[in-house]
C-alpha cells in the first residue's frame, strides 16, 4: 500500500457488522479512507443470509462513499449456494471484493 492509502482493518478497528444500523457507523469510522479490510469474524451470520440485505446494504454504502471493500471469508462455499454465487459475481469487482486471506486482501489494496 503506498503511503497515501488509508485501509482501515476492522479487527485492528474495533469495526463489526451485527446489523443493519452498524453500517451508517463502520462507514463514519472509516470516511476519507481508501478502503476496508473485513474478515467473517468481525461479520454476523447474517450478513451471510442475503435476505436480511445487511451485505447489500454495506455493498451500496461502500460505492456510494467511494471505499473500496476486501472481505475476506476462508471457504467460500460456507454460506451456502447464494452467497458463493455473490463471490464469483465480485470476482472482477472494481470496488468489492472476497478474498481467502487477508495476505490477498493486502496485495488488492496495493494495487489500487
Amino acid at each position: 500500500m503506498n503511503e497515501k492509502q488509508t485501509i482501515f482493518i476492522a479487527a485492528d478497528s474495533g469495526i463489526v457488522i451485527h446489523s443493519l444500523k452498524d453500517i451508517p457507523d463502520v462507514i463514519g469510522q472509516c470516511y476519507g479512507a481508501e478502503g476496508l479490510l473485513i474478515t467473517e469474524a468481525e461479520l454476523s451470520p447474517e450478513f451471510f443470509n442475503l435476505h436480511t440485505g445487511i451485505a447489500g446494504e454495506l455493498f451500496q454504502k461502500c460505492t456510494n462513499y467511494h471505499l473500496k471493500l476486501a472481505v475476506v471469508i476462508k471457504d467460500f462455499e460456507a454460506y451456502g449456494e447464494r452467497f458463493s454465487e455473490l463471490i464469483y459475481e465480485h470476482r472482477s469487482h472494481q470496488a468489492i471484493r472476497f478474498f481467502s486471506s487477508e495476505l490477498e486482501a493486502r496485495g488488492w489494496f496495493s494495487t489500487l
